[in-house]
């Protein structure tokens, strides 16, 4: 161990992109695990094997990191909603890859479930103070306005609808189920985290959101 401890530290200064990865992700599990409240900056250098120096100096203090971590969270769900293309498709085919990609997302990132959740306990005090954020947000709403004109001017889609909202409800629709996923099993004594019911739960909500937009 102690022999391998130089040669980090030299691939830490080459690496410095690298170390801010290490650190984030670390910071990820921690805000995620412990809120903000909770998370220690001892812990978060530990995960990432890499002194609170180096931590400081990237990403600042506790506060910086956290914030941080909602901008990486954020933009990561950002580009891959742009890697679909959606313009390139059909209106109603733009919607349905869209609904499976937001339910896949939650299905696969549980932390960013827990993420968003210490955001709303805090009021989004931390997003509404990262100006990037809202910036991000507004490719996917104005696709979404397009392709609704688009499926309207076609015949496939109800005028008046609301990209804001009707994005709302394809995120709402997915979040919730993963977000209670365990009460909900409890509950109705259905095993919800199953495969099989994982999967009839994406198709129910495609049903859902295509249902409404061809009423």
């Amino acid at each position: 161990m102690t022999a391998k401890a130089p040669a980090r530290k030299q691939q830490r200064r080459r690496n410095p992109e690298n170390t801010k990865r290490d650190i984030l992700n670390a910071a990820r599990l921690e805000f995620c695990e412990h809120g903000l409240g909770g998370a220690r900056v001892d812990r978060i250098a530990l995960r990432a094997a890499a002194n609170k120096r180096l931590l400081y100096h990237y990403l600042g203090n506790k506060e910086d990191l956290y914030a941080a971590v909602l901008l990486d969270a954020y933009r990561e769900i950002r580009e891959g909603e742009s890697a679909l293309h959606l313009e390139a498709l059909a209106p109603d085919e733009a919607m349905r890859r869209l609904v499976r990609f937001t339910f896949d997302h939650f299905h696969a990132n549980p932390w960013f479930i827990r993420l968003l959740a210490t955001e709303n306990i805090l009021r989004g005090q931390f997003v509404r103070q990262i100006a990037e954020i809202p910036r991000m947000h507004s490719p996917i709403v104005q696709q979404i306005a397009t392709l609704l004109k688009a499926g309207e001017a076609a015949g496939q889609f109800r005028p008046g609808v609301d990209p804001v909202h009707l994005y709302i409800s394809i995120a709402g629709l997915s979040y919730f189920y993963f977000s209670n996923i365990h009460t909900l099993s409890a509950i109705f004594a259905v095993p919800l985290t199953d495969p099989a019911e994982v999967a009839a739960r994406r198709d129910h909500v495609e049903a859902v959101i295509l249902g409404f937009l061809r009423a």
